[in-house]
C-alpha cells in the first residue's frame, strides 16, 4: 500500500487515499518519491478541464529514487535518483522515429490503463501517467530520467515539467535569438522559466505579463525586463517597448482563447506564438483568413516543450549548477500531501509561487 492523493475528477472528491499499487511489471521501475511540485495541469485535471479517466491518482512533477525494477530495464536500477518524465515515449511509434517523443500516442495510453486499486477494490489510473503525489509509484521505464544523486529535490521535482517546458518553449519551440524582443504571458512556474531561458539565451526586451501585480517582483528576479499588468492597453503598451511594432515572440503559459489571441495582437507581423498552457476543449480562438495571411505570423503549439527529456535534463542541470538558472527559486510553499488542496487555492488565486510536495 501507498498513501496517495486521489480526484474523482470534474471538481469532486480530492482526499489522501491508501492505494495498492501492481507491478513493476516487464519494463517498468517502481520509485519512492522524495518530491513533486503542484502543477496548474493537476489542478486542471481536478477540474475536469483535462480529460482523464478516474479515478486518478495527481501528480505529474516529481523525482524520487528507483526501488525496483521489472525484467528487461536496462537504463536504470534500484538506488538509481530519477526524474519522472510524463510524456514517456515507447520509442518506436512514428512520432518517436521523427525525432518528437513528446507526441508519442503510447504516453497517452499509460494513463488510461488503471496502474493500482483503491482500499475497497476500485480500479485507480495515474495522473498523466505519473501519479507523483504519492509515497510510491510505477512507471515505464522511460518515464524516468537519471540524475546524480547530489541534486536537491526542489531541483529534481520541477525539472520534470515547469523546468523542461519553459526551457523547451523557448528554445525548442520559439527559438529565440540573442537580442529579440518577447512577452510572456503568465508568471507561474513555466512563465518564470521561460523568462529565466530569454535572459539566458541572450533575448533584448523581456516583457512579463500577469492579471497578478504581485508577480512583478517574480518576474523580474526571472529575467523580465519590464512587467505589465493584463489590461485592454496592453498591446499599446508592448508597441511602446518595441519600437511601434510588437515583439518577435510571445510565449503563452496561461491556457485561454482570450489569452492566445491577445499574444497573437502583441506580436510583429513574421513573428511567433509559442502556445505552451493548456485551454480548454471548448475554449475557441478566432482568426480571419486575411490577418494569417497578412501578419504572416506563426503560431504553433508547445507540449512540454517540445522535449527529448534524456537530452534536455542535462542540459538544464549544467545550467543550475554554473548558475545560469536558478529553479529552486520557483518554490514558495513546502507541504505534505494532505497540503495539496490548499496549494490548488493558491494556484487559483494567482498566489505565491510553486507548492512542492515533500515525502
Amino acid at each position: 500500500m501507498t498513501r496517495a492523493v486521489v480526484t474523482t475528477g470534474a471538481g469532486g472528491g480530492l482526499s489522501v487515499e491508501d492505494v495498492h499499487l501492481a507491478g513493476p511489471e516487464a519494463g517498468q521501475v517502481r520509485v519512492r518519491l522524495v518530491a513533486a511540485g503542484v502543477c496548474h495541469s493537476d489542478l486542471s485535471l481536478h477540474r475536469g478541464t483535462l480529460p482523464h479517466k478516474t479515478p486518478a491518482v495527481l501528480g505529474h512533477e516529481g523525482a524520487g529514487v528507483v526501488t525496483e525494477v521489472g525484467s528487461g530495464v536496462e537504463h536504470v536500477r534500484a538506488g538509481d535518483h530519477v526524474v519522472l518524465n510524463w510524456r514517456a515515449p515507447c520509442r518506436s511509434c512514428a512520432f518517436c522515429r521523427n525525432g518528437e517523443p513528446y507526441l508519442c500516442s503510447y504516453s497517452d495510453l499509460v494513463a488510461r490503463k488503471p496502474y493500482g486499486r483503491l482500499a475497497d477494490g476500485t480500479p485507480v489510473h495515474p495522473g498523466l501517467g505519473v501519479a507523483a503525489f504519492a509515497e510510491e509509484t510505477v512507471l515505464p521505464e522511460s518515464g524516468v530520467v537519471k540524475v546524480p544523486s547530489d541534486v536537491p529535490p526542489e531541483v529534481a521535482a520541477l525539472l520534470g515539467c515547469a523546468a523542461l517546458t519553459g526551457f523547451g518553449a523557448v528554445v525548442n519551440c520559439a527559438r529565440v535569438r540573442p537580442g529579440q524582443s518577447a512577452v510572456v504571458f503568465g508568471v507561474g512556474g513555466v512563465g518564470r522559466i521561460a523568462l529565466q531561458t530569454l535572459r539566458l539565451v541572450g533575448a533584448g526586451t523581456i516583457v512579463a505579463v500577469d492579471a497578478s501585480a504581485d508577480k512583478e517582483k517574480a518576474a523580474r528576479q526571472s529575467g523580465a525586463t519590464h512587467f505589465l499588468p493584463a489590461s485592454p492597453d496592453l498591446l499599446e503598451e508592448i508597441r511602446e517597448l518595441t519600437d511601434g511594432r510588437g515583439c518577435d515572440h510571445a510565449i503563452e503559459c496561461v491556457g485561454g482563447a482570450a489569452t492566445v489571441r491577445q499574444a497573437w495582437d502583441c506580436t510583429r507581423r513574421g513573428g511567433t506564438v509559442t502556445v505552451v498552457g493548456a485551454g480548454g476543449r471548448d475554449d475557441r480562438v478566432s482568426f480571419t483568413a486575411l490577418e494569417l495571411f497578412h501578419s504572416a505570423r506563426r503560431l504553433i503549439g508547445c507540449l512540454h516543450g517540445n522535449a527529448t527529456a534524456e537530452r534536455d535534463v542535462p542540459v538544464l542541470l549544467d545550467h543550475v549548477r554554473a548558475g545560469r538558472m536558478d529553479i529552486g527559486a520557483l518554490v514558495s510553499d513546502r507541504i505534505p500531501l494532505d497540503g495539496v488542496a490548499g496549494a490548488f487555492d493558491r494556484l487559483a488565486a494567482h498566489q505565491g509561487g510553486r507548492s512542492l510536495v515533500l515525502l
